[in-house]
């Protein structure tokens, strides 16, 4: 045994060892009471105030959120119907410039034609015609097309005339009829401004 060895000592530290060991359980229970009720605290704030909010505040929630989704469920249902008649609109709208208004390349030479048959169905002699285009105020393709035509040909034949250019299937506008009668008994002279509508045909 080494001499430094002293039993005596030793037996002395004992109870200072034995604190030691105490302190140190202690502080290890202290730590875990406390970690066990922070637990607890977590678990009771839960329990009354849960995450996302109570029960009934989800319910609410819930509910205001279907309300925004009617909403704009509506509200896209609206806007397609917009959709639709906007699109059902420029359909028919291009439809109608199709079908009434002249090509502006060949409305001079197809209302000639037009106007010099009309007259010939009627009996109606048809003379001069001078035509003037000008563009309609607002629109980039659209126009007017202005003709001056002289005529002659009886009463009959002139409102036979008319209902056929009432008749025809482009816009005819008629701006003013001036009639004159002529020497041979019942026949008329007769002047007619004409107002046709063109469009220009974008080459593609």
């Amino acid at each position: 045994m080494p001499r430094n060895f002293n039993v005596g000592a030793l037996r002395s530290r004992i109870p200072k060892l034995r604190a030691g060991l105490m302190r140190g359980p202690k502080a290890l229970v202290r730590a875990v009471l406390g970690v066990l009720v922070a637990a607890n605290l977590a678990a009771t704030l839960m329990v009354f105030k849960p995450l996302g909010g109570s029960p009934q505040d989800l319910r609410q929630q819930l509910a205001a959120l279907r309300g925004q989704i009617r909403q704009r469920q509506a509200g896209l249902a609206a806007l397609r119907t917009v959709s639709s008649k906007v699109e059902k609109g420029r359909a028919e709208g291009d439809a109608f410039l199709k079908n009434y208004f002249l090509d502006e390349r060949a409305a001079s030479s197809s209302m000639l034609e037009a106007l010099t048959k009309a007259a010939q169905d009627s009996k109606m002699k048809a003379k001069e015609h001078t035509f003037a285009a000008e563009p309609i105020e607002g629109s980039a393709d659209l126009g007017m097309l202005t003709v001056n035509g002289n005529y002659e040909g009886t009463f009959a034949d002139l409102m036979e005339f008319i209902q056929r250019l009432d008749r025809s299937r482009r816009l005819v506008v008629i701006e003013s009829l001036q009639a004159q009668p002529q020497q041979t008994a019942g026949t008329l002279n007769v002047n007619m401004k004409l107002n046709l509508f063109v469009r220009e045909v974008k080459s593609e």
